[in-house]
């Protein structure tokens, strides 16, 4: 075993538990995890944080990085710096809102061209389902795209438009013939349609053109399609809390689907926001106390399997004071892990929790066996964590080429001191490194 680095931490995270360990790598993998006081081999060199803690790199499989096509959006190199900042150290691409979309084998390659010489985090993509592109689906898979983003309802760009519940069965056949994974946007477009519509910076009117409904009513048959068809589906950004019941209750009963929700959803609430403040528009929308409090629940249960951050940038002048025709998205990729940190810790929840949540579980999802725990074998991908401190975000500290930010002004706990990729400090105190980040395929 040939050691070239000791990561040493009076506190790591392991899939046994936290404990002090010093985390021997070997050409980028964990070597083996040994007791604190272990003896550094000779020609390894000692990295001791102290009483920081060494939680494994996040993974993060909702990002729209915009690239390429709509880069003044976001863009690799400013994504991935993000990503490094805050301890994220692999991401998954979303096929939409970049020019082309991943919908088809040669765009995918266009977007891997892209984003080789740009990533300091490792990448990899989903492809798109769309209701022309059935015959690209297996070509893409067995090119190595995660899996597959569909929406039922109109997703805000022209060039991705939704599947009618024909098609989805469609895309949904296909897709479960050789194995894939469905992950889907689900709001019902018949329940939009029915929701008043009303122009103007109220939060509360674009909040009832969103209605709960839309989302219950696209899961219920969503559910019943996976069903049907024995089909792989992930329910994407839960936002309405009364859906919890009916996925509890399809997975009790052997239905293959699996939930996310986000840090939005998680740590802000409708009540706090103010007229005008399009920077909290998302779709679905951000919802109200009572239903936060129902989404951490199902986090306690195990009914919602991750915590993704569903990074969607615009330029500023997208994000109009009028929330019916601002773009609908929340950048978080820098934040996610303080955020999540700060409310899970208020509400009794540990940081193995929030390692379950923001990176095994993502892992588990993108079926990235290599990634999502600190244990031999794995990458040496790791994220040191100062939990007790705290800083106010300032939007002008953020990677995000847009800085843009609902959590402008915020004091959050948790200070990403470094970031890891197989053994290599790619973040230190906020300042990057040189991309070194793989593109990834499905399983390798």
């Amino acid at each position: 075993m040939d050691v070239n680095l000791v990561l040493r931490s009076t506190r790591v995270i392991t899939p046994e538990g936290t404990r002090p360990a010093s985390i021997a790598v070997s050409g980028g993998t964990i070597a083996a995890v040994l007791a604190y006081d272990a003896e550094v081999p000779a020609g390894a060199r000692l990295e001791d944080v102290g009483d920081d803690v060494v939680l494994p790199g996040l993974v993060d499989t909702h990002v729209h990085v915009n690239d390429p096509g709509r880069t003044e959006w976001e863009g690799f190199w400013t994504a991935t710096r993000a990503a490094a900042a805050g301890g994220i150290t692999t991401l998954l691409d979303m096929p939409l809102n970049s020019l082309p979309p991943t919908t088809t084998v040669d765009n995918l390659r266009v977007k891997q061209e892209v984003a080789r010489s740009k990533a300091h985090v490792d990448v990899g993509f989903w492809g798109g389902a769309l209701p022309d592109n059935v015959k690209d689906l297996r070509p893409l898979h067995d090119a190595g795209v995660f899996g597959f983003k569909c929406f039922l309802s109109p997703s805000g760009v022209e060039e991705f438009p939704e599947l009618d519940q024909e098609q989805l069965a469609t895309s949904l056949a296909e897709i479960s013939g050789f194995g894939g994974l469905m992950i889907v946007h689900a709001e019902d477009p018949h329940h939009l349609a029915a929701a008043p519509q009303r122009s103007g910076g109220a939060y509360a009117d674009f909040l009832a053109s969103r209605p709960r409904d839309a989302e219950n009513t696209a899961i219920e048959n969503l559910i019943n399609q996976a069903r049907r068809l024995d089909a792989r589906v992930h329910v994407l950004h839960l936002s309405s809390s009364d859906a919890l019941a009916p996925i509890a209750a399809a997975r009790a009963e052997g239905v293959k689907i699996t939930v996310e929700s986000c840090p939005h959803f998680l740590t802000l609430t409708a009540e706090e926001i103010p007229d005008g403040a399009t920077e909290f528009k998302c779709c679905p929308p951000i919802r109200e106390a009572v239903n936060q409090d129902a989404l951490w629940q199902g986090l306690a249960d195990g009914t919602i399997d991750c915590i993704v951050s569903d990074h969607s940038p615009s330029t500023a002048d997208l994000k109009t004071p009028d929330f019916a025709s601002a773009w609908g998205g929340i950048s978080s990729l820098q934040l996610g892990l303080p955020a999540i940190w700060t409310e899970a810790r208020r509400r009794g929840h540990t940081l193995e929790d929030v390692v379950r949540w923001m990176s095994e579980g993502p892992a588990r999802l993108a079926g990235l066996t290599r990634k999502g725990a600190i244990e031999a074998g794995r990458d040496a991908d790791f994220a040191v964590l100062a939990p007790d401190a705290t800083f106010t975000v300032d939007p002008a500290e953020l990677q995000h080429r847009n800085r843009i930010t609902a959590y402008a002004g915020r004091t959050l706990s948790g200070v990403v001191t470094s970031t890891w990729l197989r053994g290599e400090r790619i973040a230190d105190h906020g300042t990057l490194a040189e991309p070194s980040g793989r593109l990834l395929e499905r399983n390798n």
